[in-house]
């Protein structure tokens, strides 16, 4: 049974042709090649090996390049590694599967070159065929499925990348902690994937049927904290009754970030919780049975908020029996060309773009970064370059024209993308002072939605209706963004909007009848 059909190219010149996935293997090791030859009749795609990577090159410079390339690395080649070298400059998009053994210092090398995948040895026929289907299968189209050995899907989310040894180490940690029904208390740096962390902790625990409901204690006033928490019961019949994350989520896991900025209050009653395993709402005498399991982080300095008498002793007690610290992303390096690549293709389905590669230069500038901002910092960055689409403008942003440079000046910049109709440049500024995280996430929201939109007016030359269909929002909802954002067209599309258009803009729209 064939693992995926051949792919059909229509058009005047090649109708009814057939053209066959390609896939290159680089590889001296008869056993694998043997694997490959056997599953190639039945599978549809066509195989072409390479004895060595400069043979590989040779074949990649002459002919049609394949669409996925099978690296098999012996001990001590260097061959290989070259080729994958050479290939992250001459085509970043390349799917690439490395096979290498498990104490090989090429495995860490290949991942930081962009592989999409390591197969480790010993594997077999059927393993190796598993990968190839994720690659090159129907269900991916050709597109990369970044979930591998070492990227471990949570939920629609949330993922936990285990590519480092002090991330395989902290798994192992929550595999143990996910063994007990104990609070466990998650510190990290903002951004660094503590709700991952717990994430985790909940699949790999046997509360994993049931719900892990997420509560942010620094996010609202202490009566709605209050509700949110334990519920709210109201002699009117007016106002329902709410039930709470605590009653909500019987036999599930509650999650609780940012403890030490719930309110003094609240804490006397969550310690009542860990204590007693119940609670009273406002408005009633009778205990509720409180069946869950509490996991609770915190990014700020716990031993000052003790000191300030802003958290009790007592519930951080309770809540520090078992603690996990999450590194920040500066102590696991080896993991961030797998993120780029998975922030990449997430962002890409999410905004319908299609994913860019990254170059030997992207890689080697992002290992070089601090990254203060952690999985944030790193997701934004990989938004930026999926809008921009230039390398080096979107490396000089991040503040990295060079490889030593890793200061912070990638958030606390605007982002400046190349030249746009509506877009007037004045003389260069110095960046302004650092903004905060709400604004600024604000903007980089703004900054991109509108360069979307702008991109789509230009592809569709300025016709608003034909955009909006591309942008997949509706024509009036178009309208408003091109008026908040005061988008004009450029001269050789400028027109006068219909007169129905005038009502969709409001006061954006100024009297002329042209966008503002």
């Amino acid at each position: 049974m064939a693992l995926f059909p051949p792919v059909r190219i229509y058009s005047p010149l090649t109708e009814n042709r057939i053209e066959t996935t390609r896939l290159l293997a680089v590889s001296r090791e008869p056993a694998v090649l043997r694997m490959l030859w056997s599953m190639e009749e039945p599978n549809s795609w066509h195989l072409e090996t390479a004895p060595s990577g400069w043979d590989a090159m040779e074949q990649v410079q002459s002919g049609v390049a394949p669409h996925l390339l099978l690296l098999d690395l012996p001990r001590g080649d260097s061959d290989g590694l070259q080729l994958l070298r050479w290939l992250r400059r001459l085509r970043p998009d390349l799917l690439v599967v490395v096979l290498c053994y498990p104490d090989d210092a090429a495995r860490k090398e290949a991942i930081s070159l962009g592989a999409q995948e390591i197969l480790v040895r010993p594997f077999d026929g059927q393993q190796l065929e598993s990968v190839i289907r994720r690659h090159l299968g129907p269900a991916g189209n050709g597109e990369a499925e970044i979930v591998g050995e070492n990227v471990e899907q949570l939920g629609e989310d949330a993922f936990f990348v285990s590519a480092s040894p002090i991330m395989q180490k902290l798994r192992a940690q929550a595999a143990l902690l996910a063994k007990t029904d104990v609070p466990v208390l998650i510190l990290g740096e903002t951004g660094s994937g503590k709700y991952t962390v717990a994430s985790l902790i909940h699949k790999l625990s046997v509360r994993s049927g049931f719900k892990l409901l997420r509560v942010n204690c620094a996010g609202m006033p202490e009566p709605l904290l209050e509700a949110e928490l334990f519920g709210d019961d109201h002699a009117s019949s007016a106002r329902r009754t709410s039930l709470g994350k605590f009653a909500a989520g019987e036999k599930g896991t509650i999650f609780l970030d940012e403890i030490a900025a719930l309110p003094a209050g609240l804490q006397s009653r969550l310690l009542q919780v860990l204590q007693n395993h119940e609670f009273r709402r406002p408005a009633s005498a009778d205990a509720v049975p409180a069946d869950v399991r509490i996991l609770a982080t915190s990014s700020a300095n716990l031993g000052r908020a003790l000191a300030e008498k802003r958290l009790r002793e007592d519930l951080y007690y309770r809540l520090s029996a078992f603690t996990v610290h999450v590194p920040p992303l500066r102590q696991r390096r080896d993991e961030i060309a797998i993120l780029l690549r998975y922030f990449m293709h997430k962002l890409a389905k999410h905004y319908s773009l299609p994913a860019r590669g990254f170059s030997s230069t992207v890689l080697d500038a992002c290992q070089h970064h601090s990254w203060p901002g952690n999985l944030k910092e790193l997701e934004t960055f990989v938004k930026r370059y999926l809008v921009a689409g230039d390398q080096e403008l979107t490396l000089g942003e991040m503040g990295l024209d060079s490889a030593d440079r890793t200061d912070n000046t990638f958030l606390s910049r605007p982002l400046r993308l190349a030249a746009t109709p509506w877009e007037q440049r004045g003389s260069e500024q110095k960046p302004p002072k650092p903004e905060s995280l709400k604004s600024l996430i604000q903007g980089i929201k703004s900054e991109a939605e509108q360069n979307a939109i702008g991109a789509a007016l230009k592809r569709t030359g300025w016709n608003r209706k034909a955009a909006a269909r591309l942008l997949r929002v509706s024509y009036r909802t178009l309208l408003y963004k091109i008026g908040q954002y005061h988008m004009r067209a450029p001269e050789p599309f400028l027109s006068p909007l219909p007169a129905d258009e005038f009502s969709a803009y409001g006061n954006d729209v100024k009297g002329n009848g042209k966008a503002s």
